[in-house]
């Protein structure tokens, strides 16, 4: 019996403990980011250089190959001519003419003894390439948040409209039914009522359009996070801090700086090319004649050792050429990386005016929505007491309304302003 009732009780907080469920804009980053398809590139870089990392380092081991040759001279030296020529008679008889054919099995290993830096210098290319790729990732996963934003906040601003307008909604009801209640006594006019009617109508209108627009949104939002929104799905109001720490930390920044970095590291693979290069080589053969030695017309194994050192002493200034080219690239970088600094500062100048703005307009909305309400309350009494028509009362009526929507749109408006400040900066909140 008691795990029966356990499981009644379960059954009956697990609705309310979903209803319960809030979700955070910050969340909502992590989740855009995790579900992007980007999200994997990251790790496919890493693979390709893990990949490409293992095939330079192989570059220090012997390679060997094997071989076979076989060649057909029509012309060899006669050695009983050359012999013949010598006062020893008889003797050219005991050569063997040499071979025209030449059999040859071999396999040819080679090491590098001296490649100048060439692979450190190659992978240290590789892994600034791999920095570089991983940090464009993260660029374009950055710009998710700029989606999320205006997604976010334009669902809190229709959530909070709906709430609103629910209440003028109920309001007018309750004209309604006063007024109805005035026209069957013939207290007050049909228009009247017809007036009250057509503003019920009109929010019924407005909330529909707003139902249809927070559900588009909320789908929006569930598709860029791969989280459920549902109705019940709580949306944290945003808080963010004042700005204090200076300075701007996007990552379009950093990539500029590891482009750099990626040329410096290119620099010093174009220097270890002029440096000399030092390669031992071996060679294990069979073969008939073996090895060079042609007077020996039989198949027999062979092997042959040695080192070739090569350094290319004049390269016409290409080498040069190309270490100003790395030069000239660099400063573009640098030119670039002040430009965007520059841009984003005069963004950054744009949106603390409009935060600005936006504390004056939300400091003054409580007393206009204070006036208004006054306002809205007197006209309510005089049309109560029949001194003023249900058209002049709903003008009241909705410009108190409009008061208190505008100050949610400048309430919201301002914590979206002071989110794309710290966005803009590449800061967290």
């Amino acid at each position: 019996m008691k795990k029966i009732w356990g499981i009644i009780i379960c059954l009956a907080v697990a609705p309310v403990l979903r209803a319960q469920e809030i979700l955070t804009l910050k969340s909502c980053y992590e989740r855009a980011a995790q579900v992007s398809a980007l999200a994997a590139e990251k790790a496919a870089h890493s693979e390709i250089w893990q990949r490409t990392d293992k095939n330079l380092q192989k570059q220090w081991m012997p390679t060997i190959d094997a071989g076979g040759t076989l060649l057909y001279n029509s012309s060899v030296i006669d050695m009983k001519d050359i012999i013949g020529r010598l006062p020893l008679s008889g003797i050219e008889n005991l050569l063997n003419p040499l071979p025209h054919e030449q059999y040859k099995l071999t396999v040819d290993i080679s090491q590098t003894l001296y490649d100048g830096g060439a692979v450190k210098s190659a992978r240290a290319l590789g892994e600034a390439e791999l920095r570089l790729n991983e940090k464009q990732t993260d660029t374009e996963l950055f710009q998710l948040k700029n989606q999320v934003n205006t997604v976010y906040f334009s669902l809190l601003l229709m959530r909070r409209q709906k709430e609103l307008l629910h209440n003028y909604d109920t309001l007018i009801e309750k004209r309604i039914a006063s007024t109805q209640s005035a026209v069957d006594n013939g207290v007050i006019l049909q228009a009247d009522l017809d007036a009250l009617q057509a503003e019920k109508i009109k929010l019924g209108q407005q909330l529909s359009e707003n139902e249809i627009r927070t559900a588009s949104l909320s789908a929006i939002l569930s598709d860029l996070t791969g989280l459920p929104v549902t109705p019940s799905t709580e949306l944290a109001f945003p808080l963010p801090a004042e700005e204090t720490l200076p300075g701007i930390f996007r990552p379009e920044l950093e990539i500029f700086d590891l482009k750099k970095e990626q040329l410096s590291a290119s620099l010093k693979l174009l220097n270890s090319k002029r440096k000399p290069r030092a390669v031992g080589f071996s060679t294990l053969g069979y073969g008939n004649p073996p090895g060079n030695n042609f007077f020996r017309d039989e198949f027999a194994p062979f092997f042959i050792v040695g080192a070739t050192v090569k350094w290319n002493i004049f390269d016409w200034d290409r080498s040069k050429r190309e270490r100003e080219i790395i030069g000239f690239q660099q400063q573009i970088l640098e030119n670039r990386k002040k430009d965007l600094s520059d841009e984003l500062e005069r963004l950054l100048e744009s949106k603390r005016a409009e935060i600005a703005a936006l504390r004056k307009l939300t400091e003054s909305d409580g007393e206009l929505i204070a006036l208004r309400k006054k306002i809205t309350s007197s006209a309510e009494s005089r049309y109560k007491n029949g001194t003023l028509t249900a058209t002049a009362y709903l003008q009241e009526f909705n410009a108190e309304k409009e008061a208190v929507i505008t100050r949610e749109i400048h309430r919201i408006n301002l914590a979206l302003a002071q989110v794309e400040y710290l966005t803009l900066s590449g800061k967290e909140f």
